[in-house]
């Protein structure tokens, strides 16, 4: 990867990270103490909703960190070595426990009428997303993994056709 497109990544992924931040540090909050202060004890969905902004900012927050610590192995042409499994699994996961977390949200606010029958459809529809991405990295990892042989099994032939030569 360039220098340039590496430096882009790092500014959108640190965009990413202090947006993430200021929802989960302020804005969550401050709806929380809104619902708080409303008459009446605080409703399920608005508490399930304010605990998945919180879990879909870990989500995103761990992803961005990954993703940062991949361009940088990129950038220092480390990226083919098993070490770099470390920062593609813990996408894996976390993307996959966003989409159940997702489907979880959606079958909390089902049962109700405050919610649009076809909301819950969007947000059931979203976590099939995140299901779909989750798959999709997967499949990456394991074209990471093959990547990783070829480049040992270059290195082993260099190896050897340096000790014919």
């Amino acid at each position: 990867m360039s220098r340039i497109s590496i430096m882009a990544l790092r500014v959108i992924l640190s965009v990413v990270l202090a947006g993430t931040l200021f929802v989960q540090v302020g804005m969550v909050p401050m709806i929380a103490v809104n619902e708080v202060a409303r008459p009446g004890a605080p409703e399920v969905p608005a508490v399930a909703l304010l605990a998945y902004l919180v879990l879909a900012g870990i989500v995103i927050e761990i992803c961005a960190v990954c993703v940062w610590k991949l361009a940088t192995r990129a950038a220092r042409s480390t990226v083919f070595d098993p070490a770099s499994f470390k920062y593609v699994s813990p996408i894996i996961v976390s993307v996959a426990a966003g989409s159940l977390a997702t489907f979880a949200l959606a079958a909390l606010l089902a049962p109700g009428e405050d919610i649009a029958p076809g909301m819950v459809l969007l947000i059931g529809g979203f976590g099939i997303l995140l299901a779909g991405i989750s798959v999709i990295v997967y499949v990456l990892r394991q074209l990471l993994i093959q990547a990783t042989r070829t480049e040992a099994q270059a290195a082993a032939l260099r190896t050897e056709l340096g000790g014919v030569i």
